[in-house]
């Protein structure tokens, strides 16, 4: 880790809950790393009768922290956004704690051999409810319904908080970097066709897994679109000039990037690999390498 991010992790508010706004609170996890930045945001929204989004990994000093910051309160449901192991363990002690159903994403279990933003899928996911796209959970004075962004992961669920026009985006859109889109689950048609749908929200606020509240979300996510055009450029230039494999085009695409994310980068090109060849555009070539289609 460099200097910056190091004393990004030793001033963050590990252990304590933080006021966001009227209705959202955030405690933050101790898993700080290259992927998830200086941790998990776990979300209380409400007041006296509450709802946790993404309960984080299975750490006991974080579930204390989530004990402890709603104490005197009634945690009414923990919504989970995808089964990532830095988002949906936390839910099995929390629930033992304090009794309230699962409910959010559908379980996901896969066989993936690639780097990822974290350990891979969370074989103890079970919730109480699979919620369905635009399906609503419910306290006094907070509304959070369910909002389908498949990309990041197939199982991948965003929710609104109608109350206040703010949307708790998971790892769909991250408040610090882009997102990891890992083949085999992850999709990148399915992952632009998200982005897209977000656009047509009003959405006013977004309140990501990792990173600060994005204040200016359409803004953002035009910039997350964009970015996403300029790699798949990258990649047809790259081909313009004969056959590469993934890593090839990774050194030459991502040359001023830690090289410890060029694991996780090679998936995100392999994602885009998979959908231009879906368009037509590109194909794979003799043993690892891809070529542009004539």
């Amino acid at each position: 880790m460099n200097e910056a991010f190091e004393k990004l992790v030793a001033e963050a508010p590990y252990g304590r809950a933080e006021p966001l706004s009227p209705l959202v609170r955030r405690v933050l996890a101790r898993n700080p790393s290259p992927f998830t930045f200086t941790g998990t945001g776990t979300y209380i929204v409400g007041r006296g009768e509450v709802a946790v989004i993404d309960p984080g990994p299975a750490d006991a000093a974080h579930i204390a922290a989530i004990l402890e910051a709603t104490k005197g309160e009634t945690i009414a449901a923990m919504l989970v956004t995808h089964t990532h192991l830095d988002h949906s363990p936390g839910a099995v002690p929390l629930k033992a704690a304090c009794g309230a159903p699962v409910l959010g994403c559908a379980p996901l279990m896969l066989a993936d051999d690639g780097p990822r933003a974290d350990a891979g899928f969370d074989a103890g996911y079970a919730p109480d409810r699979v919620l369905a796209d635009g399906e609503a959970v419910s306290g006094p004075g907070w509304t959070l319904r369910a909002v389908a962004t498949p990309g990041h992961t197939s199982n991948h669920l965003c929710f609104a908080l109608e109350e206040e026009g703010a949307l708790f985006t998971g790892d769909h859109v991250m408040g610090w970097s882009t997102t990891v889109v890992a083949p085999p689950d992850g999709d990148m048609a399915a992952y632009m066709a998200s982005l897209a749908k977000l656009l047509d929200r009003d959405d006013r606020r977004y309140y990501p897994a990792h990173g600060a509240p994005v204040e200016e979300p359409q803004r953002w996510v035009r910039h997350l679109i964009a970015h996403r055009r300029q790699r798949e450029a990258q990649i047809l230039a790259q081909l313009a000039r004969g056959p590469r494999t993934v890593p090839e085009m990774v050194e030459a695409m991502y040359a001023a990037v830690d090289r410890r994310l060029w694991g996780a980068a090679g998936r995100s090109v392999l994602a885009h690999l998979l959908d231009l060849a879906a368009r037509g555009e590109v194909e794979r070539g003799e043993g690892e390498t891809w070529v542009r289609r004539a």
